[in-house]
């Protein structure tokens, strides 16, 4: 069965190393990259898990990019296909951002927009994230962001999908916003904005298969089966990191499919 990774990045050493990742690779036991990560070992790692296409985003910070659009663009030709690009928006520059949000997509064939709160200290209802809203219901492509706590050291309140995302997706209604990183420890806060909310969706990304809460795992067992997508935060965690427990959630063959590539696909138009 093939597998879609709806968040992860292929990293420049600018991304990587910076400071704020310090709790990461302390908790995976890695260092600091001393040479930039080749297209090639990104690649074998999503084939190692069947990972059919990686939605590969940029990074953009109140400081510049760590992963610009351009480079994401480059690392996707360098795939062979496996990789799809994910846009990324400087916020303090809300008509530009919307014009390279445009170019992305039309012209760089990006697939979505993701813009980290907790990289900017401003909640996803903050008035610079407005236009790039609007824009992306125009362009069709989904909003993707993190909700739950922050492990780089940066704030988490940021994350909360009450009341954020929830008025978010009561001001743009039409927007598809993909919610990363689950929502812990506010998963069930994160399951009823996915509820009452037809175009909200979660992604797993950043944790193993084992981990997943339970609240979360029933739901993707039941009525949420077509609400949940597969991701990873490689390469904070592989593909095959992520799903070596997968047996485990106990899903029925629709939602696995569902799960690992269905909902993404229908999501992002793949």
């Amino acid at each position: 069965m093939s597998v879609v990774d709806a968040w992860m990045q292929h990293p420049t050493l600018r991304h990587s190393n910076h400071e704020m990742f310090e709790s990461l690779r302390r908790w995976t036991g890695r260092g600091l990259l001393e040479e930039q990560l080749p297209v090639a070992v990104t690649v074998s790692a999503l084939e190692a898990a069947d990972v059919e296409v990686g939605l590969s985003s940029a990074w953009y910070g109140p400081h510049g990019a760590l992963i610009s659009n351009d480079e994401v663009a480059e690392f996707v030709a360098e795939s062979g296909g496996r990789l799809r690009g994910v846009a990324g928006a400087d916020l303090t520059r809300p008509v530009q951002a919307v014009r390279e949000l445009r170019r992305a997509v039309e012209e760089l064939g990006f697939v979505a927009l993701r813009v980290v709160p907790w990289l900017w200290e401003l909640p996803p209802t903050d008035r610079l994230y407005y236009p790039l809203y609007a824009a992306c219901v125009e362009l069709g492509v989904p909003f993707c962001t993190q909700v739950g706590h922050t492990g780089p050291l940066k704030p988490s309140e940021t994350g909360r999908p009450i009341p954020y995302i929830d008025q978010v997706a009561l001001d743009f209604p039409e927007l598809t916003i993909v919610c990363g990183h689950i929502g812990y420890p506010w998963t069930t806060e994160m399951i009823a904005v996915a509820d009452k909310h037809e175009n909200v969706y979660i992604d797993t990304s950043a944790y193993t298969a084992r981990r997943y809460p339970t609240e979360l795992v029933q739901y993707l067992r039941g009525r949420g089966r077509r609400k949940v997508l597969f991701g990873t935060n490689y390469p904070m965690i592989t593909p095959a990191q992520a799903l070596e427990h997968l047996d485990r959630l106990e899903l029925d063959e629709e939602a696995r499919e569902l799960f690992l590539s269905g909902n993404a696909r229908r999501v992002f138009a793949l």
